[in-house]
Order: C-alpha cells, then structure tokens, then sequence
C-alpha cells in the first residue's frame, strides 16, 4: 500500500516538496485548480496543487451539482457563458457517463404568470441552437400532470421539458485529479498557503503550514495559479480593490420516497420571482437554492439559515401541496458560497441573483488569480489561467480540443448490473479495476439505501488521500448526506472496514468520529434553535 494515495504517503512525500523547482503550484482544491492542475500535467509541466482543507472542501462539494449552460444568462445577454457552457455540457456528458449524466428538467407554466411557453420556448431554441441540438418539448396540462404527479394543478396550461445534466461535483473534482496525477502531478490536502514569496517584485513561490502538524516550507515554482474560489482575494497585495461578492447557496435533502420525482423541476418562487429546482440526486431529493449575501467567516463551513430553510420548505409547498413537506422531512442540508466577481464591488447592493457568473483573471509578475466562474466550464476556464502562466514562463498553451478523461478500463464485476458498473466507470475511471478486486474482497452490497458500495469506502480510505472522517463521509463518498443523522449508526461498521486501511489508532478514530458528528449537527442538520 506504500504507493497508494494516502496520510502515509503523504508523510513520505512532504519532505521532498521544497527540493524541487515547480514549473506551476496550482492553490486550491476545488474544480478550478483540479482543472488548472489536469491542464498543465497533460503538457508536460513540473505541478504540484495544495489545497488548505481537503479536496472540493468549498464550493465544489456543495453546489446545485448542475452541469448546465445557464438559461438565465441568455436573458442576461451573457452569450459567450452559455454558449460555452452548453458545449462543456456535450463534452462532459460524452466524456464522463456515470459521472456526468443528463437530466430532463421541466418548467410549469400557469395562466397569468412569467414565463409562458412561448416566451419559454423561444428562450430555450436559442439554447438548444448554441448546443447544436432540439432538447425541449412542450406538454399540455394533461401529459404534465401524468408526467409529474403531486404538482401543482390550479392554472396549469402544461411544462416544458428541455435537458441538461447533473454530476456528483466532488467526485468530479475527484476524477480530474486522479487523472492529473496519472500524468505526474502531485496534489496534497491539509496544507495552507501562508504568504507568497517574492523576488525583485514578483512572484516565485509560497510559504506553507501543514494542518496535520509538519513544518512550514518554503516552496518555489516559475509560475504560480491561486484558485481559491471565494478566498481568492486573501493572497492578493494589500493595495488590490475588493471585487468578490460571496453568495451563500443553500439546499434540503429529503428522502426520495417522500418527495418521489423523476424529472427535474424548476420554479419561479413565489416569493421573489428567482428560481428553484426540485430534483432527483444519488436516489433522494435535492431542493435548491437560495441566493443570498455571506457575511460569516468563510474559514467556516458554510450552514443553512431558518430564513433559508422556510424559503424552502415554502418551494415545496408551492409546487408540490399535496406532499406536505416539513422540517422534519428534511434527511439533510448543507450549504456552499458562490465567489462571485461584483460589479459594483465586495459591498454592492445589486440583488445577489443579478450579479453575473462570468469570471476574471486578476494578474501580478509570477501569479495568475482565477476569480468568478462556473462548475460546467472549469475546462477552458483552466486553459485561460494556464495560457496567463504560460505568457510568464515562454510557454504557450493553447486549446487543442484533448479530453479532460482518459478511456475507463473495461472491467466487468460480477455481482453488479449494468447501471452501477456505469455508475463505478464515472466517478473512478481509471481506478476501476482496482475498485474492482476491492468488490471481490469486500462484497457488492450497498450502505443502507444508498447506491454506495461499501468496496467505494473502502477503496477511499486506502487510496483518495483521507484525512479525516468528513473527507470520506460527505467529499469521497456522499454517505454523510445520504444516511438519516450523517449515518451515526453505520459508524461501527464503517470503522471496522477503514479504521485499519486509514492507519488510526482506536484513539485517533473515537476523536475523528466526535469532530465528524459534531460538524455534521452544525453544518448539514437543520439550523438550530439559538442560530
């Protein structure tokens, strides 16, 4: 196991770091720097990544989990962001099945209310014409009620239905990592950047602390990228102008069976006119999001407010009355901060719906700060930074159309239909076979009524660089949001298949175990009384 992918590993590995002259560090663990870090090690260049919490810790493990082009900004005039969007869509959707997969969404129109179907319909040929394919249909009120039962009837005149799709965002973060790696990159989580270094005014390399308790280092690279989502402006000089706009997007989980849909829904809310998605996730049902002003510590996970939660609940109540939706309906919540570019500023007063999704590159001598941007583009998203950097170091980088992922092994495992074995190809891809042996060892049965196998945490914890228990329950798999109560009486089974492949010591796993249910009551329960 000494070439696995691990806390013991890492040890290994950390010495080593400062001897070596990086062409690129990547900052940042989310989808951007794991798309930045792929990018440069499919070239060639000498990239490390650090991230300070652990992978898709932010933004990319608690977003609306919508690989999508964005129908509203078409009617924000943001061409190039849909157009680009919706073809990232296509390559994702070809490239990654059973990571990526598509969705049908449908939109209900009532009599009186903004949008009908021909404004709808219109709206949506410009999107399917900037895809290059016709993905929506109207149904009358008749069809719509068959197709989605429970919604809402008085006024009904019918629904839309037009495609995009939905991923498993840490598991995409995930993958793309693993195969930056497979191509010689080197990715640690736990380690924080303090300061950047400078010679004669630019930019040469970072300063670091090790979280799990090494020494700082001092680490030095001939270009470096900051992708840090909604930190983004941490590491900038003092003197810099404060444009990021942190938004809180939050969302419930509820069981599948108590809210059952086979489609995706989306709503103008009656409260403020934005929209709201009703849809089915990993066998349950995500209801999202919110959109409003983040104004607590971002080195905090982010929670679910009441406000947030009432909002919600009132979704639920609006679209579908007859399921009676309830707070104690709620299986669990959790809650992510969008970094949003404001036009007016950090302090703008434009409504938070309004601020644009388009991202900015912010450059000094040596470094590269991506801010802004979408889940669904982090691929030309990455070229763009890495271009930037290139135009430092005399090297140039262009677009050339390669696939973020290379071919999935063809590995047939006994035991599993045809849909899980797709499921495994997409969010382990190069992994599989190794996912495999581990389902011979470990058995193909599922945790609760989740669609995770028990060989998936299994294979986490020997290989996917866990360094704490949320790591594994909430990034590397979704248990923690899956299973009533963060999966609390599945602990003891989930300790006696990791503990020993994590190398914790019986003390180590009884304080992981107290953090990881003391955070899950804080961050991912319903808000509490006192909040």
């Amino acid at each position: 196991m000494g070439q696995d992918w691990n806390g013991q590993w890492r040890q290994q590995a950390l010495p080593s770091l400062a001897a070596q002259r990086w062409d690129l560090i990547v900052i940042g663990g989310g989808i951007s720097g794991a798309g930045i870090l792929r990018e440069a090690a499919r070239r060639g260049w000498r990239c490390l990544l650090l991230e300070q919490r652990d992978f898709a810790w932010g933004t990319s493990s608690r977003s609306s989990k919508m690989v999508h082009g964005g129908l509203r900004y078409i009617a924000k005039g943001q061409w190039r962001l849909t157009r680009d969007s919706v073809r990232e869509r296509q390559r994702l959707l070809q490239e990654a099945p059973g990571l990526v997969d598509p969705m049908s969404f449908l939109m209900p129109h009532y009599r009186g209310q903004f949008p009908g179907p021909r404004v709808f319909g219109s709206l949506l040929s410009l999107y399917d014409a900037l895809a290059g394919r016709r993905n929506h249909r109207f149904h009358d009120a008749g069809q719509l009620q068959f197709l989605a039962p429970g919604v809402k009837t008085p006024g009904l005149l019918g629904g839309t239905c037009f495609l995009d799709a939905l991923t498993d965002d840490a598991r995409l973060v995930m993958r793309v990592l693993a195969e930056a790696r497979a191509d010689g990159a080197q990715a640690f989580n736990g380690l924080r950047v303090t300061r950047l270094l400078r010679d004669n005014g630019r930019v040469c390399g970072v300063e670091v602390d090790d979280s799990e308790g090494g020494a700082p280092r001092q680490l030095r690279s001939e270009s470096l990228a900051v992708a840090t989502g909604a930190w983004a402006e941490r590491l900038r000089p003092a003197d810099a102008g404060r444009q990021l706009r942190p938004l809180r997007g939050s969302h419930l989980l509820l069981p599948g069976w108590r809210l059952p849909v086979a489609h995706a829904f989306s709503f103008m809310h009656a409260e403020d006119r934005r929209p709201v998605f009703v849809f089915p996730w990993e066998g349950a049902t995500v209801v999202g999001t919110t959109d409003l002003d983040h104004r607590e510590d971002l080195d905090l996970s982010a929670s679910i407010s009441h406000q947030e939660l009432h909002y919600l609940l009132a979704a639920c109540a609006q679209q579908f009355p007859e399921a009676r939706i309830v707070a104690g309906d709620v299986l669990s919540t959790w809650a992510g901060v969008r970094p949003v570019v404001a036009a007016g500023g950090a302090d703008s007063e434009d409504k938070p719906s309004n601020e644009t999704r388009e991202h900015v590159l912010w450059q000094e001598p040596g470094c590269v700060t991506l801010a802004g941007g979408k889940l669904t583009t982090f691929r030309p998203q990455a070229i763009e930074v890495l271009a930037a950097c290139g135009a430092m170091i005399g090297r140039s980088v262009s677009d050339d159309g390669a696939p973020v992922f290379a071919p999935v092994p063809t590995v047939e495992i006994p035991g599993l239909n045809g849909a899980q074995q797709r499921r495994l190809a997409g969010r382990h891809g190069r992994d599989l076979p190794r996912l495999a042996q581990l389902v011979e060892q470990v058995g193909h049965e599922c945790v609760g009524a989740s669609d995770t196998l028990w060989a998936e945490l299994a294979f986490a914890a020997e290989a996917e660089m866990v360094l704490h228990l949320d790591d594994l329950l909430l990034r590397r798999t979704r248990l923690g949001l899956l299973l009533a109560k963060g999966g609390a009486s599945y602990l003891p089974a989930i300790r006696n298949l990791c503990q020993e492949r994590l190398g914790w010591s019986d003390a180590h796993w009884q304080a992981e175990e107290q953090r990881y249910l003391a955070l899950w009551q804080r961050h991912h329960s319903l808000p509490s009384t006192d909040a």
